[in-house]
Formats: C-alpha cells, structure tokens, sequence
C-alpha cells in the first residue's frame, strides 16, 4: 500500500528540507556583505557568482579598482571578507572562495558596467538572429533611456533589448 493512501498516523515522516536560496539570491547577499569590505580597501565589486561547477560550489568574487587589480589584491581581499562571509553563513554547502579581477575581456551584466565600459569594444550574442545575425560586434555606446544596449557597428547605431541578449561582453584586439 502506497503512502497516499495510508492514514496520517500510517505515513512515514517526510524528511524535513531546508529551503534553498538560489545560486543568484546567495550571490546577492554575499555582495551586500563584501560591499563595504571591498569599499575599504579600495576595490569595487564588479561582479558576485555562486555557481556549481562539476562537484564543486564556487563562490566567485570579482573586484576592480581605477589601478587594476593584482595577485596581491586578490589576497588582501580574500583575507578581508572570509571572516565576514563567515560570521553570516550565508552558504548552506561546503564552497570554494575564489576572488579575481574582471580582466581585458568581461562580462556586462549591470547598469554600471555598462557606464563603466562605454567606448570599449564589445561582442553582444544575441539569443535570436536579428537582421541574419546573432553576434555583433561594435563600440559600446552605453544604455538607452529605455534601458536597451547602444552599439555603434560599422558606423551605425544599432540598439539591443537586454531581454535578447544571450552575452555581452568586452572584447581585446591583440
């Protein structure tokens, strides 16, 4: 006889299952905490992830500053905030800590980075072709008021809504 049909008092116990916050929700309260430690020493936080990777949890913390960012700034931070991650546990599973620069060629995945990264050469992926193709390259020009991507291609301005875009990203011509 099945579960379901059993009475209450017959059912085996459903395991208790803490609730999850999602890899994004982590990752948004893991910025709020680092945020002021980063603002410190000097660094902006460009970008939190908390992704699984094979067996592994990665919590990913990219900072930036108006010098770069070196080996020994990566230390300093991760020095400055694993305690800080630690007193909040926000982190349910066992993660590795990794922290690292955004590099010549990055993601843009905020507002801000977009301000930031405005005359830079970028690369957008589109999900869907537009005019025969999904990939552009061009100069970021920014945001629109509407919030949609300005790139100037070959001389033209061509917007993008965000909700199209698959990837963007800088784009380094060696």
């Amino acid at each position: 006889m099945s579960d379901q049909n059993k009475k209450p008092s017959e059912r085996k116990p459903l395991r208790a299952v803490r609730a999850r916050t999602s890899g994004r929700g982590i990752a948004e309260q893991v910025r709020a905490l680092v945020t002021p430690v980063a603002d410190e020493l000097g660094y902006t936080i460009w970008e939190v992830e908390y992704v699984k990777e094979g067996a592994d949890y990665i919590l990913r913390i990219t900072i930036d500053s108006e010098a770069g960012i070196t080996i020994d700034d990566c230390e300093r931070m991760t020095h400055a905030v694993n305690p800080v991650i630690d007193a909040a546990d926000p982190i349910e599973e066992a993660y590795l800590l990794e922290i690292s620069s955004p590099g010549i060629e990055c993601d843009l995945t905020r507002d801000e980075h977009f301000a930031v990264c405005a005359g830079e050469r970028v690369e957008v992926r589109l999900f869907a072709p537009v005019d025969g193709s999904r990939v552009w390259t061009g100069v970021l020009e920014g945001l629109d008021p509407e919030g949609n991507v300005a790139v100037e291609v070959a001389g033209n301005r061509r917007t993008f809504a965000r909700r199209d875009i698959a990837k963007i990203r800088t784009v380094f011509e060696f």
